[in-house]
């Protein structure tokens, strides 16, 4: 249904020739805004039915005084449904460490929360088919976890601000929501998503249009294909620095791999974009001493780069 009426747009009402380059880039553009936004609303809707049910006070009840390993895979499952930004990043961390969550626990939620969820789902079971998009969660909780093991087995509290454990910030009532509010609160927050990312997706896929429609079928597999050792760790070199949401980012790492970029290569790059933005860094400086940064970023590269290389190693 959305490539027929592509077509139609692209060769009956704009008149482009086809088979030309031009041609490809605006089919490429209609389709693939259609099918995106149409997923948007479908399972942004159903999704944020299942965020109402875990309001910030519950998951910090949820993850308080767990245990290690169980609260880490506990913090990022909850991480792809719990509302969370970069410039939430200082309370949400302030909160749980006042509420007794473990500091590792923290960073696994703070990891997977921004990594993994619906609108990166959409996307990718959109673009790449639902394998991809499950290897895509599977492996980004996979890191959430491992990382906030590791920072946690490395006991490193005191490098946060002292100021963050002397803090209370007080406990909210939970309030309930019945079913019809429920439907309420899911429309209006999908709203709110397609309000925030509507403009990224567009741009994200016209970019993506134009590589498809003209760079060269050979650029990427010299500089990031199969073949090159140091794609990934390029890949996430180039990531980290870069700030941008799932929305962003995901349309053009499509188009990247359809000219010759590896999967592995795709996933790193994606990971490190969504989950290491410079100003979420800058944010948590709030709370976090810049040797605790820097070992945050350094594991999370690690374990992402790690991830890269098996990905290309088995698809």
């Amino acid at each position: 249904m959305f490539q027929t009426f592509a077509d139609y747009m692209t060769y009956e009402v704009f008149k482009i020739e086809p088979g030309t380059q031009l041609a490809g880039a605006v089919d490429f553009f209609i389709y693939d805004s259609l099918k995106i936004f149409f997923m948007l609303i479908v399972i942004i809707f159903f999704v944020s039915m299942i965020r109402s049910y875990f309001s910030p006070e519950r998951t910090k009840q949820l993850l308080s005084h767990k245990r290690e390993f169980l609260g880490n895979i506990m913090a990022s499952l909850l991480g792809i449904v719990t509302p969370f930004c970069s410039c939430s990043a200082v309370p949400v961390f302030i909160g749980f460490v006042e509420a007794g969550v473990p500091l590792g626990v923290t960073f696994s939620f703070l990891i997977s929360s921004p990594m993994v969820n619906e609108v990166a789902l959409v996307l990718l079971w959109g673009m790449f088919g639902w394998k991809v998009a499950a290897i895509y969660i599977t492996t980004g909780l996979l890191v959430a976890i491992a990382s906030g093991y590791v920072i946690g087995k490395l006991k490193l509290e005191h490098l946060v601000e002292e100021y963050v454990y002397q803090m209370k910030v007080g406990q909210s009532e939970i309030v309930e929501m019945n079913i019809t509010q429920k439907i309420h609160y899911a429309i209006n927050y999908t709203k709110e998503i397609l309000g925030k990312v509507w403009l990224y997706v567009v741009v994200a896929i016209g970019i993506g249009g134009a590589i498809h429609g003209y760079a060269p079928e050979d650029f990427l597999v010299a500089y990031a294909g199969k073949d090159n050792f140091f794609a990934v760790p390029i890949a996430v070199l180039l990531g980290v620095p870069l700030y941008s949401n799932a929305a962003g980012i995901i349309p053009i790492v499509y188009v990247l791999m359809e000219k010759g970029m590896s999967m592995g290569t795709v996933l790193a790059f994606m990971m490190s974009v969504t989950a290491l933005s410079f100003p979420e860094m800058i944010i948590l400086r709030n709370v976090l001493k810049p040797k605790l940064i820097a070992i945050f970023i350094g594991i999370v590269s690690v374990a992402i780069i790690c991830t890269g290389y098996l990905f290309n190693a088995i698809l």
